[in-house]
C-alpha cells in the first residue's frame, strides 16, 4: 500500500509541475487568454472525467462531490491562469505553495496532528529550498496578481483538504469538474470583450485539462487517503523543482548551481518530513 501512495503521490506531482510548464506556454507563446484557459481546462477535464466515471456509475457518481469543491477548484484555477500572466515564474511558485503550505499546516495544527522536532526541520528545510530557488530574482510582486495567486495557493491547499476522505477519488474528482464548469464559463462570459483563442492555446489547455489536472487530481485525491496533512503540505514543495526542470527541457532555461542546490534542499526536507513520521 505504502508503494502505491508514493505512486499516486509521484503522479500528481508531476501532473502539477506539467500544469505549471504548460499554462506559462499557453500563455505566453500563444494568443490564448486566462479565462478561456481555465475554462477549457476545466471542461475538459469534466469530459474525460465523466467519460471514465458516468459508464459505470450514472447520476450516483455525483454524490462524491459538492459545491464546496467544486467552488475550490474555480478559485484555485481562475486566479491562477490570471496570476501568471503578470508574476514571473519564481515569485508565481512562491506564493502559490507557500499559501498552499501555510494553509496546509494551519489545517494541521488545529487538528492537533502530532509533529517531531525532524518533521519541522524538515518543513522548514523545504521551505529555504524553495526561497532559494526563487528569492534570487524576486522582484516585488504587484498586489493584484500576487493577491490572485495567494488566493490560488489556499484555495488548493483547502481543496486538497476537503478531499482527504474521498471513498472514491475519480467519482469525486469528477463531480468536482463538472460542477465548476458553469462557475468557470461564468469568468469567460465576464471577460468576453477580451477573449481570444488560438489552435495552439486551445490544445495546450486541453492538454492541462484532461490529462494534468483531470487525471493528475485523481492521483491526488487518490494519495491524500494515506496522507498526513502535515505529509501532503510539505510534499508538494516539491512541485517549483520539478517545474524547473520542466522549464529547463521544455522551454529553453538554464540549469544551475543554485536550482541543483535548491531542489536537494526541497527533496532532503521532504524525506525528513516522511522518514520521521514513519
Amino acid at each position: 500500500m505504502a508503494s502505491k501512495t508514493a505512486g499516486l503521490t509521484g503522479a500528481a506531482l508531476l501532473a502539477f509541475a506539467a500544469n505549471s510548464v504548460l499554462c506559462r506556454i499557453a500563455l505566453r507563446d500563444t494568443a490564448i487568454d486566462p479565462a478561456s484557459f481555465s475554462t477549457i481546462r476545466i471542461v475538459s477535464g469534466a469530459l474525460v472525467l465523466a467519460a471514465l466515471v458516468l459508464p459505470r456509475q450514472g447520476g450516483t457518481a455525483f454524490r462524491e462531490s459538492s459545491w464546496v469543491g467544486a467552488a475550490l477548484l474555480s478559485l484555485y484555477a481562475v486566479p491562477f491562469a490570471y496570476a501568471y500572466t503578470q508574476l514571473s515564474a519564481g515569485t508565481g511558485a512562491l506564493l502559490l505553495f507557500g499559501c498552499v503550505q501555510v494553509t496546509m499546516l494551519a489545517a494541521a495544527v488545529a487538528a492537533r496532528e502530532r509533529m517531531r522536532a525532524v518533521q519541522w526541520g524538515g518543513a522548514l528545510a523545504a521551505a529555504a529550498g524553495l526561497m532559494l530557488l526563487v528569492f534570487p530574482g524576486l522582484a516585488a510582486p504587484p498586489p493584484v496578481p500576487a493577491l490572485l495567486m495567494a488566493t490560488a495557493g489556499a484555495s488548493w491547499g483547502a481543496y486538497s483538504l476537503h478531499g482527504r476522505g474521498a471513498a472514491d477519488p475519480v467519482a469525486q474528482t469528477m463531480g468536482n469538474f463538472v460542477r465548476a464548469t458553469p462557475m468557470a464559463a461564468a469568468v469567460s462570459v465576464g471577460a468576453v470583450a477580451a477573449s481570444s483563442i488560438d489552435r495552439a492555446g486551445v490544445l495546450l489547455a486541453i492538454t492541462s485539462g484532461a490529462i494534468t489536472s483531470g487525471l493528475g487530481y485523481v492521483a491526488w485525491y487518490g494519495a491524500l487517503r494515506r496522507l498526513s496533512r502535515t505529509q501532503a503540505a510539505v510534499v508538494q514543495l516539491a512541485v517549483p523543482p520539478l517545474a524547473a526542470a520542466g522549464g529547463i527541457l521544455f522551454l529553453g532555461e538554464a540549469i544551475s548551481v543554485r536550482l541543483v542546490a535548491a531542489s536537494a534542499l526541497v527533496l532532503g526536507g521532504i524525506a525528513a518530513v516522511f522518514v520521521a513520521r514513519r
